[in-house]
């Protein structure tokens, strides 16, 4: 190639580049020009509304947000102090950490931001009712703080009346547990509304931490009542412990986590007062205690007993039975309850946690709902249909692979016992 040539071509390069870049650019004022989606702003709404009298002591902030999620809220009563408190889970509202006070004003400032940065505020001031004079309504909860508890314990709450079934939503609401590491739960009515047990769809795993909190002080419940009392309690679940009583052997086999250990004869209810049949938990554990069934329509005696564990409001116990010795393993002759040696009832004594999960099977009659804490004995669909609440569909029990217990092994009686609550009731 010559070098005029060289040059020419050299030449139309240069003069072509300029419009190569221009094409390149040529799409910037195309883009400028549309139209950039923006965020919509959130928005909130409060409860109370601003200005509300005669506000329940039970009262919460609620917090209806749009567009966004409340980042921070801040209480403060009429003397300017702080009152503390957290999010629901759902984001619904913000529950004071006690019950406010009655005739005192208090200031409620909520803030929400939406995934942009931007917030949005919102105020309101509310003032508390008088101290009412309505009835309360009982409760008990059946879960005390600082205590080692067994992998099958329900949190119970009980009340005397039982809640309407038209109120048992708001209560449930104000029922909250808390679980370490997390174990979603729900609740569980009776049908009269006496009592409501709360559980996971298995059973609490060994050394998980269970808070609960009733809220229940000044809540209305139904037409004419209110909440009586605020309860709390922090406990720890133990080792797994179950006992498995079968009526055609006349045995007790014990197992610790998932291992059989020892296994125990038995006498349990003759067929005159039958012992029940369906899955129970201790409730109670006693080193003394009186059966006293003299106001019982089929009592008439009292008897002093050893090393009892209730596990029916019935007054089913296992507990040891000296006077019945020859007759466990081969014969019923209780009055409803599982008879076992004293050595035996001593040895269980040790191993055993309020909380246990107890089986009788092959027995006369079944174990009535309602008759102990008896939130095991049923499935869980049937559980959750107790629920005033929804239920998350992906709330369900774990595939539980079939596995047959490891042969048994001698076990050296452990020592130190589990505080014995105070309480009273009938056995045999």
């Amino acid at each position: 190639m010559d070098t005029r040539r060289r040059i020419a071509l050299l030449v139309t390069t240069l003069a072509l580049a300029p419009v190569a870049l221009g094409g390149c650019t040529g799409s910037g004022p195309k883009s400028a020009g549309r139209s950039v989606a923006r965020s919509v702003p959130p928005t909130l709404a409060l409860t109370p509304a601003s200005g509300t009298r005669d506000v329940p002591i039970s009262a919460e902030i609620g917090t209806e947000a749009k567009n966004g999620k409340v980042t921070e809220v801040k209480v403060r009563d009429d003397k300017g102090r702080t009152v503390d408190g957290a999010m629901r889970e759902d984001g619904t509202g913000w529950v004071p950490a006690k019950p406010l006070q009655n005739q005192r004003s208090y200031r409620a400032e909520v803030t929400v931001k939406n995934d942009s940065g931007q917030t949005a505020t919102q105020n309101t001031t509310f003032t508390t009712m008088a101290k009412s004079t309505r009835q309360t309504i009982t409760s008990t909860l059946y879960f005390a703080g600082n205590r080692t508890y067994g992998t099958a314990m329900p949190v119970t709450v009980a009340f005397d009346p039982g809640i309407p079934k038209e109120a048992r939503a708001a209560v449930q609401r104000r029922l909250f547990v808390k679980t370490e590491p997390k174990q979603p739960g729900t609740w569980h009515w009776l049908d009269d509304g006496t009592q409501a047990y709360y559980r996971a769809p298995d059973f609490w795993k060994p050394g998980t931490m269970i808070s609960v909190r009733a809220a229940l002080e000044g809540l209305p419940i139904g037409k004419d009542r209110l909440g009586d009392a605020e309860r709390t309690a922090t406990s720890r679940i133990g080792n797994q412990v179950s006992l498995d009583i079968d009526n055609a052997t006349k045995q007790m086999s014990v197992f610790r986590d998932g291992r059989l250990v020892r296994r125990i004869p038995v006498s349990l209810g003759k067929p005159s007062t039958p012992s029940s049949s369906g899955k129970m938990v201790i409730m109670e554990k006693h080193d003394f205690t009186t059966f006293d069934t003299r106001g019982e329509p089929d009592g008439g005696y009292v008897v002093d007993v050893e090393d009892a564990q209730r596990i029916t409001w019935g007054g089913e116990f296992i507990h040891a039975a000296p006077w019945s010795e020859g007759d466990q393993g081969n014969t019923n002759v209780s009055h409803g309850c599982a008879n076992v040696s004293s050595a035996s009832a001593d040895w269980l004594m040790g191993v055993t946690q309020v909380g246990d999960l107890v089986t009788v099977r092959g027995t006369e009659v079944p174990l009535t709902h309602g008759n102990g804490w008896t939130a095991w004995n049923i499935s869980w669909e049937e559980f959750i249909r107790g629920s005033a609440l929804p239920v998350p569909a992906n709330l369900k029990p774990a595939p539980t692979p079939s596995a047959a217990p490891s042969a048994p092994a001698a076990v050296a009686p452990p020592t130190g016992r589990t505080p014995a609550p105070a309480s009273s009731g009938s056995g045999g």
